[in-house]
């Protein structure tokens, strides 16, 4: 197997016929970032050691008839703020530099357990924080697109891994839309799965009401692969949801054959109009004139309270940001600056603090703290709590009325390396249309609609489903995914105009 660009499904069927081996799809994809990851920066962290031993690992199981699941073999890149045992995690952050976890995040643990090998650590914006991953105290990713603009955030080192060819599948974390909106700016899928449906346990927290680990792929049936190994119930994390789940890998199949005959879409009136690309709005549309061509019924639907969801979101998220980020403190673990003289214990924790944390995480942390404080609790965070109720009332009014709600991803294709670093309103806003989903719980699926007339970069088409219904997102997904493939002749990546230059 020498293409890199082979779906993981597809990588599966050639282990299990024996066409390929684990160790050769490994080294494949070892050699691929070897050769193009200095222009994209998308890992912190390559394991080739680790990464070649669990592939021989995996083959010698298949030669005994022992396969732990379609994907065993099949190699996988994972966003640095989950947990991995013996490898580095540094949330993108200064302040944990060379930290090596002594155990494994849930979500890795069943990587492991499926045997997927671990190809390595994907860059971030810094706990976190950002849409653009240019906020990685380790320097920016680039979008393989263009290697002059951003590809999303924070985790736009998971989704550049997936769109370049690095890896064949990616897991990504989702507060505000850091999966879907890099697979939107990327032409990759990325899916955040209802809030408790795949464990947080071992997952950095940025905001531990919003966080969701999901899947960043090539195709939809490949997210719907790696969510039902990632999936599932978790006593070790308080939130995980116990109860069983269906396939969602069937979901993936059935909505394949672009059919959506009695299956009502919801276009929601407040994700359009002013402040919205052209070209977005364009390829939008086209997408809902062919999910009606197959079918589909559409409704105009309002969310009203979806207006002030950026403002509620960054009240809540900050005031959540600074009561997870004091445990970083110089006392227990990571950096650890100590002033001349004999500081005291405060003054280490302020240097270390300061020297770890970058300019947006100290923003985030002093505007959370301030929420929180004594006389404006109830004014800003208590009051950002009530728009959170009203927008979760609006996806149930919403889904009574329809099976799935449809927007942009993201409200532009990607922008220009440094181009907003200094304007944060301006930043904040690229995650407009994907932050309702994370204040109410809900699934939802980012998938590539075409490319934007005035630039040709991708654009997102995003699909959102009621708590619990995720395979719903992945059978319209698929569905819609199946009807734009065919209309393009291939698949969207092929056409990345970025990767010009660099061999496949």
């Amino acid at each position: 197997m020498g293409d890199p660009r082979t779906t993981a499904a597809d990588i599966a069927d050639k282990l299990a016929a024996g066409e390929v081996t684990s160790v050769e799809v490994t080294q494949l994809h070892l050699d691929r970032i070897a050769e193009v990851d200095e222009r994209v920066h998308a890992f912190l962290h390559v394991d080739p050691e680790g990464a070649l031993a669990q592939a021989a690992e995996s083959d010698a199981r298949r030669a005994r008839g022992e396969a732990r699941g379609p994907l065993d073999g099949v190699p996988i890149a994972v966003k640095d703020v989950l947990a991995t045992r013996g490898l580095p995690t540094t949330c993108g952050s200064k302040i944990l530099e060379g930290w090596i976890p002594p155990y494994d995040a849930t979500v890795v643990t069943r990587l492991r357990e499926a045997g997927l090998p671990i190809l390595g650590k994907t860059n971030m914006d810094e706990f976190a924080m950002g849409s653009s991953t240019e906020h990685s105290a380790y320097g920016p990713t680039r979008n393989p697109w263009d290697l002059d603009r951003i590809p999303g955030g924070s985790g736009g080192g998971s989704a550049a891994a997936v769109a370049a060819f690095e890896a064949p599948l990616a897991i990504g974390t989702d507060t505000g839309g850091s999966i879907r909106q890099p697979g939107a700016v990327t032409g990759t899928v990325g899916v955040k799965p209802t809030y408790g449906g795949v464990s947080r346990y071992g997952l950095v927290a940025l905001a531990n009401s919003l966080d969701q680990a999901g899947p960043v792929t090539r195709t939809v049936l490949d997210a719907a692969m790696l969510h039902d190994v990632i999936g599932g119930h978790d006593p070790r994390d308080s939130t995980s949801i116990a109860q069983e789940w269906p396939s969602f890998t069937e979901a993936a199949h059935a909505g394949a054959s672009g059919d959506l005959t009695g299956v009502k879409i919801g276009v929601i009136t407040e994700m359009q109009g002013e402040g919205w690309q052209a070209g977005v709005m364009s390829r939008f549309t086209e997408s809902v004139e062919t999910m009606v061509a197959a079918g589909a019924e559409v409704v105009e639907v309002s969310c009203p309270s979806f207006v002030h969801a950026l403002a509620a979101y960054y009240l809540i998220l900050p005031a959540e940001a600074s009561s997870n980020l004091a445990k970083f403190d110089a006392m227990r673990y990571g950096l650890r600056v100590v002033p001349d003289g004999d500081p005291s214990a405060e003054e280490v924790m302020r240097a270390t603090r300061d020297a770890g944390f970058g300019d947006e995480v100290k923003r985030r942390i002093i505007l959370g703290t301030y929420a929180l404080s004594s006389g404006y609790y109830d004014a800003y965070y208590g009051q950002a709590q009530k728009v959170r109720t009203l927008i979760s009332r609006d996806f149930a009014a919403a889904f009574d009325q329809v099976d799935v709600l449809v927007s942009p991803t993201a409200p532009t294709t990607a922008f220009r390396l440094g181009e907003k670093l200094d304007d944060p309103m301006a930043m904040y806003l690229n995650d407009l249309a994907t932050i309702p989903a994370n204040l109410a719980g809900v699934p939802g699926i980012s998938v590539p609609n075409g490319l934007a007339d005035e630039d040709g970069l991708p654009v997102g088409l995003q699909v959102l489903a009621p708590a619990l219904a995720d395979d719903r997102v992945y059978r319209v997904g698929a569905a819609a995914e199946a009807l734009l493939t065919q209309k393009w002749g291939g698949p969207l990546l092929d056409k990345a105009a970025g990767l010009e230059g660099v061999s496949r």
